[in-house]
């Protein structure tokens, strides 16, 4: 381990070790070997970070918009010239495949450089009519908090859009894949961030919340990440008031009609459920299909599952990488041990690879009766339940039996499905006919247990604004 790499704290404008030196090991999934460390920040080192943001809100709040989008266009860029480099340390830290690090990477420049070009006119005032007009104003220090899974472009929907209103940041990065906070932040000093302005942590994750939510500083909790642990954070937050941005699990449905082109929808779900394992929020877990089509879709997606190369994540052939670490592993053991327990068949996959690293493989089930965990509980894996559905009304009804809303897609190219379909799906985003991950010029948002607020376009820059209202203004003012 003395050649190990080693990630640092960013602390009012400084890369530093944790105050005590402590540090958290940084797995390989695809070795299972420790091969770079993490600081671990201390309760004095978080309260530095509280301090240096609290000083720099002023003077970042009134720094020209316009000037505020410069910088992340700037650092936008500087991360694009380097997104090689830093696609390799996240697949070596997440799994997911060197294209699949590199497209999300792509994402994250997106995602700065489209903030930067809106920071002026989403802070512009806007006019209500005679005498009136709205005021944004930045709500003040944000604590956002991000996953593992996608935590490049993730970072870049919190950070992005915070620092566009004029809020400073404390960002507490994923201790697993640490590499992808390092190098936007890294991005954002060498553009020209003013001290203070952004700060980054790691740590455990119970008592990094539990303190900077207890802190006044804070006005606005952004949190990207299971459904029970934004529940918690949501609890945390509501003694200060701060608001909340909560981005939480989902389980998609995905409804195959009766004219769907299966040569086309067929790897389309495949290519985007199978993306990083299936370890997305939005990935479809859930396929039902019109009876008429069911036999020949089950076995088309059978023979695409089996057909995914999976390998080392550096590998080029490779087409699915592993699984980010053992938690997921043993929850996918449990999902299929207790759909088979139920009844459910394996078409494909089932079982954990022989061999190192955390590898499972595409898996389909079959016949899953409804009181099944999977049914119910997010899976964020490879695993795909199928079932075939006799009417639109009856896939609707399956599609909405779960506690989540966070997509749902469909396929058919007939007017009057889709727009029964569009307006009853309850989920915060419905896709016809396509399958791919948002855009950074629009707003996302989930409903149930899948959040609320939202994160993208012009709505995720206001959700870290005030909306002044100013009324009686003379007409020379």
């Amino acid at each position: 381990m003395s050649d190990a790499m080693s990630y640092e704290l960013f602390i009012n404008g400084t890369w530093r070790a944790g105050g005590e030196g402590a540090t958290l090991p940084v797995i390989n999934p695809a070795t299972e070997k420790v091969f770079a460390l993490v600081a671990s920040a201390t309760v004095s080192d978080l309260d530095e970070a509280l301090a240096s943001a609290e000083r720099s809100r002023k003077a970042w709040s009134l720094w020209p918009a316009k000037d505020r989008g410069e910088i992340l266009v700037a650092a936008a860029r500087i991360l694009a010239a380097k997104v090689g480099a830093a696609a390799r340390d996240l697949s070596a830290e997440q799994g997911k495949t060197n294209a699949q690090a590199t497209g999300e990477y792509a994402r994250a420049v997106e995602t700065l450089e489209w903030n930067g070009t809106h920071a002026e006119e989403l802070s512009a005032p806007i006019p209500l009519g005679p005498n009136r007009m709205i005021v944004p104003e930045p709500l003040g220090v944000v604590a956002a908090f991000t996953p593992w899974n996608y935590p490049a472009v993730l970072i870049a929907r919190k950070l992005a859009p915070a620092l566009a209103a004029g809020c400073p940041v404390i960002l507490k990065g994923a201790e697993e894949t640490p590499s992808a906070a390092v190098h936007i932040v890294e991005a954002l000093r060498k553009a020209g961030i003013p001290d203070g302005v952004v700060n980054l942590v790691f740590g455990l994750p119970v008592q990094m919340s539990r303190h900077l939510l207890s802190s006044p500083v804070v006005k606005v909790l952004t949190f990207t990440g299971s459904t029970a642990v934004g529940k918690q954070l949501a609890k945390l937050a509501a003694n200060n008031l701060q608001r909340c941005i909560l981005e939480l699990g989902g389980h998609s449905p995905v409804i195959v009609c009766e004219d769907t082109d299966l040569a086309k929808a067929v790897p389309a779900i495949s290519e985007y459920k199978f993306e990083c394992a299936g370890q997305s929020c939005n990935a479809p877990s859930r396929i039902l299909v019109a009876r008429s089509r069911y036999e020949e879709f089950l076995s088309r997606m059978t023979d695409a599952a089996r057909k995914i190369k999976i390998g080392l994540p550096d590998d080029p052939a490779t087409d699915m990488g592993p699984m980010a670490n053992a938690r997921r592993i043993e929850a996918m053991q449990r999902l299929t041990k207790d759909a088979v327990e139920r009844g459910a068949r394996i078409e494909a996959g089932g079982a954990r690879l022989d061999r190192p690293g955390f590898y499972w493989p595409p898996t389909i089930l079959t016949g899953v009766p409804k009181e099944a965990r999977v049914l119910h509980e997010e899976p964020f894996g490879p695993i795909l339940t199928i079932a075939p559905f006799d009417t639109l009304e009856e896939a609707i009804e399956e599609a909405n039996a779960t506690d989540y809303g966070l997509a749902a897609y469909f396929f058919t190219d007939a007017a009057d499905a889709q727009r029964k379909l569009t307006n009853s799906l309850s989920a915060g985003a419905v896709s016809v006919n396509y399958l791919k991950g948002v855009s950074a010029d629009a707003p996302y948002g989930g409903v149930k247990q899948s959040g609320y607020g939202y994160e993208g376009g012009e709505q995720g820059v206001r959700s870290f604004q005030i909306l002044k209202m100013v009324n009686g203004l003379s007409s020379s003012g």
